[in-house]
């Protein structure tokens, strides 16, 4: 898939068709997150990987906006070492990065997925640390729903040349 396709074409995928996905495929994912750029290269994520239906089933419990996870293949929770911290707070951008990174790579492989916010929201970040036991210098960032798209929007135009300005507002 060429780079621009690739950035132009990517959309949120919020229903799955039934299929798994390989742990090939998981793991190509999780290096193209873990090459994401982070301030001074600190790189404080840890990936939680969820396959277990019990785990997945849960979540729409505490998020509102994760019922398309009881189709999802899996979910992948990036997560913080604040700990590995050297920066202090930029975790959650390079977090982000790493997100955008997983979710690309979900779209190179022809999957979908979709980009589901646990951070800030303690309800959220709460949940999700007592589902899976995070220890308490892990602070959860964000969920990823991955599978095989049931759903294939179309592009819409986002380019805005009035949000663009050059050498001053």
């Amino acid at each position: 898939m060429e780079l621009f396709e690739a950035l132009f074409d990517r959309r949120s995928i919020r229903r799955f068709a039934p299929g798994e996905v390989s742990d090939e495929a998981v793991e190509k994912m999780l290096r193209a997150a873990m090459y994401a750029p982070s301030a001074g290269n600190q790189r404080p994520w840890h990936f939680v990987v969820l396959r277990e239906r019990r785990l997945l089933n849960a979540v729409p419990g505490f998020h509102p906006h994760a019922r398309m996870l009881s189709e999802a293949a899996l979910a992948v929770l990036v997560c913080a070492d604040l700990a590995l911290e050297t920066h202090r707070g930029y975790w959650m951008v390079d977090c982000a990065a790493a997100t955008q990174n997983l979710l690309l790579a979900a779209h190179g492989l022809s999957l979908g997925a979709v980009w589901l916010g646990i951070f800030p929201r303690p309800e959220r970040m709460k949940g999700m640390r007592e589902l899976l036991r995070l220890p308490e210098n892990i602070q959860p960032f964000a969920l990823v729903a991955v599978g095989r798209a049931a759903e294939h929007p179309p592009r819409p135009e986002r380019f805005l040349t009035e949000r663009i300005h050059r050498d001053g507002w």
